[in-house]
């Protein structure tokens, strides 16, 4: 990729940022990511030929070199596709999470009085679980592609090779994350400086990286040089990833979660997921009120979805976990007559107490830095991936010589039990510490279909609060007849149980409106702008649009 080529791609990422990223277009493809880069290069895979899986692996590979705060081939993530199948469409799912290291157990965090070690779980080698990410795009790429490996993972070589112009977003980000930075030589290497928009990050050792990748497939990650990498850098900071580990790793085709909400059908990811089960029983809990009658975030209209997500978030907390270790309740969790039932108790005039909020009883029946990216082809088939390191930067560390941060997923487990994670979230024994298990995850690549026919791609990055952000963004196009644009522009809300709070973007509630959600009960907690989704909505001539969030930096394209 040239130096003319990639400067005219930074020249219209700058322009699809100021126009907020928006873009109508014929019925050909679209794609819409975090990076206006990024979105080119799937862009460019469609217009070859290729089919949304293809394009999403190399937008994958794409985000690794060009948005290195989440983009990755250190983490994992998940996939959630719609393919047409010659007119005959499935829905299924690919699990790439991280998993715990063998040597991983359940006290890890604790010091020998069961205190949590500040810091041991998000940052440096310890934090990390053995990543996915290569070998789940891969899997996919294999089994559900269409192109070349070598001509997808080019286009990731070519910019970490040749470098590009970077945004002020990541400018930013970067000069930020100095200070944790200092911490690794591997990191400083490559990001230790003042960076300004417009700067050209050249990366070779991640490109080098890429080219095993595409020489030699799942083997150039988890064999060979850059396996001794991981493992060198391990042995240098205390880290417990092993060589068995990496080989040991395999992602895991899953069947996707499934609901209904006012006649489109749901599609989104189960576990080691919570982010599908929890979308639809938030849903199911909505659907026993008639949203058109609340105004668009009316003290009336938040209460109600207040009200849905603390129940969803309590009973987030005890029961979901990686269901290869737990018996985690989906069927009862995703029926209407559960959520019928988690909502009885509600009071139009006054909040439940998170105290008084208990984790219901299924089995009486019975960062913040992830990214997201939407795909639609020409053929019919929808991708939605949600992929992460879980912190800006994941653990903040480079694998010297390999050229990519490595994760923090290992905070998302549950280091002691009731203690929260980086994100506030609380969980239970279901999301303990197991070796090889998989810790619980919020992602929620979603796909909505309106009378059997492709609608809607999203999803979110935002840690805990990407679940309510996805729902709120398909409640505002379904119940408030919102544009895609201004569905996912307008500002947001979010409840999980605990803390104590409700928190609120700014505009999503003037003073009056505060005012009288107090007086319902709610504490208020005024929070900065939080998820970037990137969707692509499907209209009924079959032309397409897409928006990537006015919160990031990214950009949907499409022909």
């Amino acid at each position: 990729m040239n130096k003319k080529k990639l400067f005219v791609i930074f020249l219209l990422s700058v322009f699809f940022n100021s126009c907020n990223s928006i873009t109508h277009s014929d019925r050909n493809g679209m794609v819409s990511s975090a990076s206006t880069i990024a979105s080119q290069v799937g862009l460019d895979i469609l217009k070859k030929g290729g089919n949304a899986v293809d394009a999403a692996v190399g937008v994958g590979f794409a985000l690794a070199v060009v948005y290195p705060q989440a983009g990755n081939i250190g983490g994992g993530g998940f996939m959630v596709m719609h393919l047409n199948n010659s007119g005959n469409p499935f829905n299924t799912s690919i699990d790439y999470r991280e998993k715990a290291p063998i040597a991983a157990s359940k006290d890890m965090y604790l010091d020998k009085d069961g205190k949590i070690i500040n810091d041991l779980s998000t940052t440096g080698s310890l934090a990390s679980g053995t990543p996915g990410s290569v070998a789940g795009m891969l899997f996919a790429l294999e089994r559900y592609g269409s192109m070349d490996r070598k001509e997808i993972l080019k286009y990731a070589i070519d910019l970490a090779d040749t470098g590009f112009f970077i945004e002020e977003g990541l400018a930013n980000s970067l000069n930020n994350y100095q200070q944790d930075f200092s911490q690794f030589p591997g990191t400083m290497n490559i990001f230790g400086k003042k960076f300004k928009a417009g700067d050209r990050l050249v990366q070779k050792d991640l490109a080098n990286t890429l080219r095993l990748i595409s020489d030699n497939g799942r083997d150039g990650f988890y064999r060979g040089p850059v396996a001794d990498k991981i493992i060198q850098q391990m042995k240098n900071t205390n880290g417990i990833i092993s060589y068995e580990d990496l080989e040991r790793y395999e992602p895991k085709e899953r069947n996707v979660i499934k609901g209904t909400y006012r006649g489109y059908d749901i599609i989104s990811m189960g576990p080691p997921s919570s982010g599908g089960i929890c979308l639809i029983y938030m849903l199911n809990i909505l659907e026993n009120f008639k949203m058109t009658d609340t105004k668009y975030k009316s003290p009336d209209n938040i209460h109600i979805l207040a009200e849905a997500m603390r129940r969803v978030y309590a009973d987030r907390s005890k029961y979901m976990g990686d269901a290869d270790f737990v018996n985690v309740p989906v069927d009862v969790m995703t029926s209407k007559q559960y959520a019928k039932e988690r909502i009885k108790d509600f009071q139009k005039y006054k909040a439940t107490k998170s105290e008084n909020v208990t984790p219901g009883d299924p089995f009486g029946n019975e960062s913040k830095q992830t990214t997201h990216y939407s795909i639609a082809d020409k053929f019919g088939n929808l991708v939605a991936v949600t992929t992460t390191i879980n912190d800006v930067f994941g653990n903040k560390e480079v694998v010297e010589g390999a050229g990519f941060f490595l994760n923090n997923e290992m905070d998302d487990f549950v280091s002691k039990p009731g203690a929260p994670n980086i994100y506030g979230l609380i969980g239970g024994d279901a999301n303990s510490i197991e070796p090889e298990k998989r810790m619980l995850s919020s992602m929620t690549p979603t796909i909505v279909l309106k009378n059997d026919r492709p609608f809607l791609v999203l999803g979110s990055p935002g840690g805990g609060r990407i679940i309510s952000t996805v729902m709120e963004t398909i409640v505002n196009i379904i119940d408030h007849n919102m544009s895609l644009k201004d569905a996912i522009d307008s500002p947001r809300f979010h409840d999980q149980w605990y803390p104590e709070e409700l928190q609120l973007e700014n505009g999503v509630a003037s003073s009056d409106t505060k005012q009288l959600l107090v007086d319902l009960g709610y504490t208020i907690k005024d929070v900065s702008d939080y998820g970037a989704v990137n969707a692509v909505l499907i209209n009924e001539d079959g032309t397409m649009e897409g928006h990537s969030d006015r919160r990031g930096y990214g950009g949907a394209v499409g022909f």
